[in-house]
């Protein structure tokens, strides 16, 4: 299927505009990517294209000063994520089950509707060496299933309060590491094909294409209202998705 021109062409469009989001407010390519490209190829598919831009760019993302400081902090909810991703393929498989289509549908449904909450969860630090390792088993399950490793990690991250910039990076952390779990429970599928390079390729340089063109929309409007409009939209996929597949 990623050897039509079609199809090509609508990647590379899907990836510039989720380039184009997470230019604008740091995050939302992989549940962008994979909520559009679902709607042109098999979930499995969608999920291996979305591999390698999806860990180049959080890669990017997590470098900085804090790196080391977050990985003591969150690494027991990134092991039980990473652990938790690989056994739930293994036992239901990677992106691939019946109802995985209307999983990411419901996924997208529940992180928009805690993006436009306007009530902000707090995690209090006493809390945090039970909560993390539930939380990323909670996401690893949801990464197998759906491709998106949005929820619950999001939300839980945002309510540990960081400072911006350390939010920026843990978020990164957090989507790389699931980004290679979820690589290694693909590639555990011997269903699986993987995609040819250029297609990765393709859709890699669109990503960053997106994401400079994002860049710079930035700082000339208020993120806050994109962002506020992009979980509208997500939403709205989102139930289209969960319907596509009743209907």
């Amino acid at each position: 299927m990623l050897d039509h021109p079609g199809v090509i062409a609508g990647m590379t469009l899907v990836f510039v505009l989720a380039g184009f989001i997470k230019g604008v407010i740091g995050l939302g390519l992989p549940t962008v990517a994979m909520a559009f490209l679902t709607l042109m190829m098999p979930p499995a598919e969608a999920a291996a294209v979305l591999i390698l831009p999806s860990f180049v760019t959080n890669v990017w993302q997590l470098a900085g000063p804090q790196l080391g400081a977050l990985i003591r902090r969150l690494w027991a909810m990134q092991l039980v994520g990473a652990l938790a991703t690989v056994a739930t393929a293994r036992w239901l498989g990677a992106v691939s089950s019946g109802g995985t289509v209307a999983a990411l549908g419901a996924a997208l449904v529940l992180y928009a509707a805690s993006g436009l909450m306007p009530l902000r969860l707090d995690v209090p630090a006493r809390h945090e060496a039970w909560l993390g390792p539930l939380i990323g088993g909670a996401t690893g399950a949801v990464t197998a299933t759906t491709g998106v490793f949005v929820i619950p990690a999001v939300p839980y991250l945002q309510a540990l309060r960081f400072a911006p910039d350390e939010l920026v990076q843990a978020l990164g952390l957090s989507f790389t590491v699931s980004t290679v779990a979820l690589a290694v429970a693909l590639a555990g599928d011997g269903s699986f094909r993987w995609p040819g390079a250029g297609a990765s390729l393709i859709a890699l340089a669109a990503a960053f294409g997106g994401m400079q063109l994002g860049a710079a929309v930035r700082a000339r409007m208020r993120p806050a209202t994109f962002r506020r409009w992009l979980f509208i939209g997500l939403g709205v996929l989102g139930a289209h998705l969960m319907l596509r597949t009743l209907l």
